[in-house]
């Protein structure tokens, strides 16, 4: 199952009881401080939940799938997650 942002406005509607609009606005300032600090090239830990890292890939040599034609890939930065050994210990322990 896929984890909306409106499900996620849903749940904070119905847990904390704060209107659906108010509840939108504080998922959006959320992940816009997020997005800000990953722009800005800088980590995002979530204790208990995991951090947030951006990582520079150099440039590459890759393949066109389609032709088959060699190419150069740019260089480029990409968000990766690490989840935090809390977060892990529960994934693993619901089998």
């Amino acid at each position: 199952m896929t984890l909306t942002k409106a499900m996620i406005v849903d749940a904070i509607h119905e847990q904390l009881g704060y209107p659906k609009n108010k509840s939108a606005e504080m998922l959006e300032t959320l992940l816009e401080l997020v997005k800000g600090n990953l722009e800005k090239g800088e980590d995002v830990l979530i204790s208990g939940f995991g951090k947030f890292c951006v990582k520079a890939k150099n440039q590459r040599r890759g393949r066109n799938p389609a032709t088959g034609a060699d190419m150069l890939l740019d260089q480029r930065r990409v968000v990766t997650f690490r989840c935090s050994h809390l977060l892990r210990d529960k994934i693993n322990n619901s089998y």
